[in-house]
């Protein structure tokens, strides 16, 4: 999601990719988000205009999110990732949330991250990943 917000390798496909698309979200992503500008701003400080701008962005774009809650069966499911992948927790949250909601829907869910070793588990679990998604 910091890919949207922070220009990175990827940014402007990713954008270009989500442009028009219905974009869902663990409810912790907004943490996750705020703590990488943030990092990054104490990396840069003297770009602190464009990590300002990117902390307004992200808060304007989040009400247009569709937002999955951490609530029990996502943590349960996330623990059980946790100890099936080697995940990191945020990471098993994020995918458990994504699981959940492609259960639930009749469409597939494109599930987009750039972490070779999450994308491994969404590939393992069904869910679809675009065709240049790290593995």
């Amino acid at each position: 999601m910091v890919k949207l917000f922070v220009a990175e390798p990827e940014s402007a496909a990713l954008v270009q990719a989500l442009s028009g698309a219905l974009v869902a979200t663990c409810r912790i992503t907004f943490a996750e988000v705020r703590s990488a500008i943030a990092r990054r701003e104490r990396e840069s400080p003297l770009a602190s205009q464009a990590w300002a701008q990117a902390r307004q962005q992200f808060a304007d774009d989040w009400g247009l999110m569709q937002l999955v809650e951490v609530q029990q069966p996502v943590v349960r499911r996330a623990a059980d990732y946790v100890d099936a992948f080697g995940l990191r927790a945020y990471d098993a949250v994020q995918l458990a949330a994504a699981a959940l909601l492609a259960e639930g829907l009749n469409e597939p869910l494109l599930f987009r991250a750039f972490d070779v070793r999450l994308n491994r588990a969404a590939r393992l679990l069904g869910l679809s990943l675009p065709d240049q998604a790290p593995c």
